[in-house]
C-alpha cells in the first residue's frame, strides 16, 4: 500500500505534535494547516513551526482561523498548559508560516491533487470555511480523517472538544458528502499513553526521546489527575492519522452522525445513529471505536526512533 497523501490540518496540543510526527514518517504530508483550538492560533502555529522542524519536514505551513464560525474561542490550557505544548524545552522555530491563508491552500491543494486526505485534529473551522468558499471539494477530496466526536464527551457530558469548539463547523463538515473516518473519544480513551509506553518514547531516540517524553509526561499528567481509571493521557489525534496509515489496528462501522448546534445542554453533540432500524438515515461517517493499542503504539515508537 502506497503512503496516503495527507494535509494536516491541527491546533498543536500534545497529541497534534505526534500525529504530525507519525504522519512524517508513515505518509506524505503535503502541507500542514492550523487553527485556533488547544490554545490560541499565534501558539498553535508556533507549535506548528516547532513540531515540523523537530520531524525534519519541509512541506508547506499556513495558518487559518484564529476564531469559530459562530461562538467565542475557548481554549484548553487546563490540558496543554499556556503554551498549548507545555512539558518540555522546544526550541525556537527556524522558520515562519507561509501565509495566513490556510483556507485558500486546502482548496488548491485538493483541487490540484484528488488523492489527498484531509486531516483534520483541531476544530473543523478550517475545513468548513473551505467547503463553503469552493462546494466542490467535497467531491474531490480522497476523503476526511478527522478526529472529533464520540458517543461520549469530555469538554461536557456528550460534547468532544473539537467539535464543541465549532459545532457550525463540524456540522457543515458531517453533512457535506465527502468520505469522511471518525476517530472519536470511542476510540481514542483506548490508546492512552501509559508510563511504559512513555518510557518506551524516550529511550527510542537519543535526542528526540527525552524531549517527546517530556512532553507526554506532563499531558498524561493532565489526564490523570483528572480523570478515574486512566493511565495516562488519551492520544486522540495520532488515531486520526492512524486510520489511514495502519488501517488494518482500527475497526468501526458506517454511521449517520449529525452535530447538535442548539442543545443548552448538547449543543456540540455528535449524535451517532447506532439504531437498526430500517428506515434510519444513510450513513455519512465511518465511526470508529476499536484499536490495537499496543501496536498502534509501536508506530508512534518507530515514528520516534527513525528521526534523523
Amino acid at each position: 500500500m502506497s503512503a496516503p497523501r495527507v494535509l494536516i490540518d491541527c491546533d498543536p496540543g500534545h497529541d497534534d505534535a505526534f500525529a504530525i510526527l507519525v504522519a512524517s514518517h508513515f505518509a506524505e504530508i503535503v502541507g500542514v494547516t492550523t487553527v485556533a483550538g488547544n490554545a490560541p492560533l499565534e501558539r498553535t502555529t508556533r507549535n506548528a513551526r516547532i513540531v515540523m522542524d523537530l520531524c525534519g519536514i519541509r512541506a508547506p505551513l499556513h495558518s487559518g482561523a484564529a476564531r469559530p464560525l459562530v461562538a467565542e474561542p475557548v481554549h484548553a490550557t487546563y490540558v496543554h498548559g499556556e503554551s498549548g505544548m507545555d512539558g518540555a524545552d522546544l526550541p525556537e522555530p527556524s522558520r515562519p508560516a507561509d501565509s495566513t491563508h490556510a483556507v485558500d491552500f486546502i482548496i488548491d491543494t485538493v483541487r490540484a491533487d484528488p488523492s489527498v486526505w484531509l486531516v483534520p485534529t483541531g476544530p473543523l473551522t478550517n475545513v468548513a470555511l473551505a467547503l463553503r468558499a469552493a462546494p466542490d471539494l467535497a467531491g474531490r477530496l480522497r476523503g476526511i480523517s478527522l478526529m472529533g466526536g464520540g458517543r461520549v464527551g469530555n469538554r461536557t457530558a456528550v460534547a468532544e472538544f473539537n467539535v464543541w469548539c465549532d459545532p457550525e463547523a463540524a456540522a457543515a463538515v458531517f453533512a457535506c458528502g465527502a468520505p469522511i473516518l471518525m476517530s472519536g473519544l470511542d476510540l481514542t480513551h483506548r490508546f492512552q499513553a501509559t508510563p511504559a509506553r512513555i518510557a518506551a518514547v524516550r529511550t527510542a531516540h537519543p535526542r528526540l526521546g527525552p524531549l517527546l517524553a517530556g512532553l507526554l509526561e506532563f499531558f498524561s499528567r493532565t489526564y490523570v489527575d483528572r480523570h478515574e481509571g486512566f493511565e495516562g493521557a488519551a492520544m486522540h489525534d495520532v488515531c486520526a492519522v492512524l486510520a489511514l496509515t495502519h488501517p488494518h489496528l482500527i475497526g468501526g462501522s458506517p454511521h449517520h452522525v449529525a452535530v447538535e448546534i442548539d442543545g443548552e445542554h448538547t449543543r456540540g453533540m455528535t449524535v451517532i445513529d447506532d439504531r437498526r432500524l430500517l428506515a434510519r438515515p444513510a450513513p455519512n461517517a465511518t465511526v470508529l471505536d476499536t484499536i490495537d493499542a499496543d501496536a498502534a503504539f509501536a508506530a508512534i515508537v518507530t515514528a520516534v526512533a527513525t528521526r534523523p
